[in-house]
């Protein structure tokens, strides 16, 4: 039998094994499935049933409950034979039960993992937290909120969830993530100001960012509270922790551990070569190159970074005038890219042009062509979200040099040039799935781990276009296995937009607001400006317009002029002028906007021009963007990109093609 999942973190809800919803008919009969949830696989008797679903009961109310059962037994076992006894929803002497396996409820599931979290490191601990949170959907067993038999299930699991947002922020703390641990305390106390566990991890968090000001204030804010609202004094832990902060005590900060056996042997390999390698050597250079490569995969200040370092790195082999140096120095940065815009467009310039100086210095053919393959892939990752014919070019010869060459590494570091220039118009997501999926084989052939969790990625983006979010689930779980085992953070940023992306395409769309804030949270400080700028405002526009059933002025009306809409300023423009009634600027503004960047947002911005053009009703625009958005028909527009979703392109092709053919009319 195909195993039923149950879910109460919200609406009841049942799920077949592929994730589609049940129909389970009227209100009653989910109350009815979910008083035999809330008694964990124990018989209720059919008095109980009828006294907790009626309070007084009706005459018949016995034979109604026996209808319920029988009409729920039909969606939940539909291939069951006539005549056969039930497995699931089973009779029980004077009553029913539902027989549901531990992990098919996701409270049940969320119960296990709270318990197991606290048993386990802070990074298990924090990881298991962050899945078990994402479990809900809103208040347990929400379409019985009323109910006698309810509240005490509701409760418990309201205080358990509680517990498990302050388990996750101790966890964050003890790995040294303060700053991430602040904006979801924060959201946790607007909500329930009374719990003193939270303010006192939200004045330590803040503490340990070195806002010892704002911490204080957070302890007075509680006192105040408290005694405001409740009439009692912060107990001893806030007290202690006010007298701490005071103090500058060291034992608020993060516990210092003695040096492991790892960092004594980089600090006596580091000292060693400091010692026999000469100053001015080269090889000093190409080994600054392979440290600065490493410092990239970690993220956040690592990356930055190793973005700054690069083209010093770059600059210094061009000083030494050796062309094959320089091309080793440029093409060992083979770190893996999946966003198609640059963080730093102008240092990618210099990138380019070095490249470019190399390429012509260098002799062609033998032993230099897996050298000019590297070049021309840098190219094409540093020419990424232009409109130049050079990068796709570059691409496109640097994979045929890596065919020709058959070495693993060099294809991989070509397929990734190949990928970030796939975006020159819509409707590419099998293309980059066809990369995706040759990367994934590749490098998990070879041990490319860092290449491998890009083509999961890339897989889980192209996915999450053709609609086939079961697929797109699976990919964002392995990039998550293989991140996590092998220390490359960066993954899980995608992967928890990308899970932000789910809900909003599954029209889940207050969970969905909250969970990109919450994504943008973790973005902020990740060092990766060409992702993070204008993602969260660029996000919520979308949000609002996913579902179809909202106008462009409506959508307008929510659009915050002064908020951080980096590169996606032009498109939030439009939205900005339309709310002012000045529809001639608009218009204006319209006709001027040029095509979208060649990158992965490139759908999702081509709708927003089509939503303000729909409401202009802009002949030529429409006509335009019609002919663009066409390639992608079959796609979910902008979800591509694995971070945001506007709805089915074949709707916006849909309206647009309506409307023009009420003006010809």
């Amino acid at each position: 039998m195909e195993q039923i999942t149950f879910g109460v973190l919200g609406p009841v809800v049942a799920w077949d094994a592929a994730g589609g919803v049940l129909g389970l008919k009227g209100p009653r009969h989910r109350a009815v499935l979910a008083r035999l949830i809330t008694a964990r696989r124990r018989m209720v008797p059919v008095a109980r049933l009828v006294e907790d679903l009626w309070g007084e009961p009706a005459p018949g109310a016995v034979g109604s409950v026996q209808t319920f059962v029988a009409a729920l037994r039909r969606v939940l076992e539909p291939d069951r034979p006539a005549r056969t006894p039930a497995r699931l929803l089973v009779t029980e002497g004077p009553g029913y039960a539902l027989r549901a396996a531990p992990e098919a409820v996701d409270a049940w599931r969320f119960e296990a993992a709270v318990g197991a979290a606290a048993k386990l490191s802070p990074a298990k601990a924090l990881e298991t937290l962050e899945e078990a949170l994402e479990l809900w959907r809103g208040p347990a067993y929400a379409d019985f909120a009323q109910e006698d038999w309810a509240r005490g299930e509701r409760s418990r699991l309201a205080e358990l969830r509680l517990r498990a947002v302050e388990q996750q922020a101790r966890a964050r703390l003890a790995l040294g993530l303060a700053a991430e641990a602040v904006p979801e305390l924060d959201a946790h106390l607007a909500e329930h100001p009374w719990r003193e566990e939270a303010w006192r991890l939200l004045a330590l968090a803040l503490y340990r960012t070195g806002r010892q000001a704002d911490a204080l204030a957070v302890l007075r804010r509680a006192r105040a509270m408290l005694a405001d609202e409740l009439g009692v004094d912060p107990g001893p832990e806030l007290r202690r922790l006010e007298t701490d902060v005071l103090a500058q005590d060291p034992r608020l900060d993060l516990p210092a551990e003695p040096m492991t056996s790892t960092e004594k042997l980089w600090t006596r390999a580091a000292a060693d070569y400091d010692r026999t390698v000469a100053a001015g050597a080269r090889a000093r250079l190409e080994s600054t190159v392979g440290l600065i490569r490493d410092l990239a995969v970690t993220g956040g200040d690592g990356l930055r970074a190793a973005q700054e370092h690069r083209l010093a790195a770059i600059t210094a082999a061009e000083e030494l005038g050796d062309p094959e140096l320089t091309a080793r120095v440029i093409g060992a940065y083979d770190v893996p890219a999946i966003w198609t815009r640059n963080d730093d467009p102008h240092k990618a310039r210099q990138i380019v042009a070095a490249a470019e100086h190399t390429l012509a210095a260098l002799p062609t053919g033998g032993s230099h062509e897996a050298a000019r393959c590297r070049l021309l892939a840098t190219i094409a990752l540093e020419m990424r979200g232009t409109r130049s014919t050079r990068g796709p070019r570059a691409a496109r010869e640097a994979e045929e040099i890596a065919r020709r060459l058959d070495d693993p590494a060099l294809m991989a570091f070509a397929l990734n040039g190949a990928f970030i220039q796939s975006c020159t118009r819509a409707g590419l997501a099998p293309r980059r799935d066809a990369i995706g999926a040759e990367l994934v084989t590749l490098a998990a052939r070879h041990g490319l781990v860092t290449f491998e969790v890009l083509g999961h990625l890339i897989r889980m983006q192209a996915q999450s276009a053709l609609g086939d979010f079961t697929a797109a689930d699976e990919h964002a779980a392995a990039a998550d296995h293989l991140a996590e085992r092998n220390e490359r953070p960066l993954a899980s940023v995608f992967t928890q937009w990308y899970r932000a992306l789910r809900l909003a395409a599954s029209g889940q769309i207050p969970q969905a607001e909250a969970a990109y804030r919450a994504a943008a949270a973790r973005l902020d400080g990740a060092g990766m400006p060409g992702v993070e700028h204008g993602l969260l405002s660029l996000a919520q526009l979308c949000l609002r317009l996913a579902d179809g059933n909202t106008s462009a002025a409506e959508a307008a009306e929510h659009v915050d002029a002064g908020a951080d809409w980096g590169p996606y300023r032009p498109w939030a423009e439009l939205f900005v002028l339309l709310r002012t009634g000045r529809r001639a600027d608009t218009q204006a503004m319209l006709r001027a906007l040029p095509e979208p960047p060649a990158d992965l947002m490139y759908e999702a911005l081509c709708c927003l021009q089509a939503a303000v053009a729909l409401e202009l009703g802009a002949r030529v625009a429409l006509e335009q963007l019609h002919a663009r958005l066409l390639p992608a028909a079959c796609e979910l527009a902008g979800a591509g990109s694995g971070l945001v979703t506007l709805g089915p392109v074949d709707r916006w092709l849909t309206d647009i093609t309506d409307a023009l053919g009420r003006r010809s009319g």
